[in-house]
């Protein structure tokens, strides 16, 4: 297993916010971290990133115990964060924000060019200027150029314009068939559980569901997923 969660505990302050989270995710493959807004799934996020020290429980990424370790010893683990809000450098080029994080290999400039053609078509404009979908494409690459064992998004394509959310799921696909380890969290289930393997989903910061996409039936979503 690349990545285990065992009965995470994670407060902020004096509030816990995870109560005991369990999740897996395997070498290869997706896992997609579902729930209604403030169950936790940024949270959880937080936790294995080492962002937000968990306090119970246990995170253990490519053999490695998470356990008191800052977030940039985790990230050379190999662990790569899209985090929700994009977070681009704002004053860099385009270029100058993938060259920021780059480590060595596959992932490179002409790779994440490849799988973003926009990026190189703007890779001398600065990333303050670009179009929201275009600074996510931009964070996505950029953590690609940490060359991840696994890459996590946290709300993939919330807010953007629908021909852009196409060119993002077009492009977790090919991460996907890549053999890419991917942990997405995102709204859209009709194109997040066609590419995912896995689904975990959180309730007032418990896992209370684990199963394939398949086994998410109507009634588990409405009873965890629905407005």
């Amino acid at each position: 297993m690349m990545l285990e969660l065992s009965a995470v505990e994670t407060f902020y302050g004096p509030s816990q916010a995870l109560f005991g989270v369990d999740l897996s995710v395997r070498a290869g493959s997706v896992t997609a971290l579902l729930g209604r807004n403030g169950m936790g799934k940024t949270t959880t996020i937080r936790s294995i990133c080492c962002l937000t020290p968990h306090q119970a429980g246990s995170i253990r990424f490519d053999s490695h115990a998470l356990e008191g370790l800052p977030a940039h010893r985790a990230a050379r683990l190999g662990l790569g964060l899209v985090p929700e809000g994009r977070r681009c450098f704002p004053t860099l080029t385009v270029e100058e924000n993938l060259r920021a994080t780059a480590r060595s290999g596959p992932w490179d400039l002409d790779r994440v060019g490849m799988l973003f053609p926009r990026l190189l078509e703007r890779r001398a404009q600065i990333a303050r200027t670009l179009s929201g979908g275009e600074q996510q494409m931009l964070a996505i690459g950029r953590a690609l150029m940490t060359n991840p064992k696994l890459l996590i998004l946290d709300e993939a394509t919330e807010g953007l314009a629908p021909v852009i959310r196409r060119e993002i799921w077009s492009a977790l696909r090919a991460l996907k068939d890549s053999g890419q380890s991917i942990l997405i969290v995102d709204k859209t289930l009709k194109e997040l559980l066609p590419i995912a393997d896995h689904c975990v989903v959180l309730e007032k910061g418990s896992s209370v569901w684990s199963g394939s996409p398949d086994a998410l039936t109507p009634d588990i979503r409405d009873r965890y997923l629905g407005v």
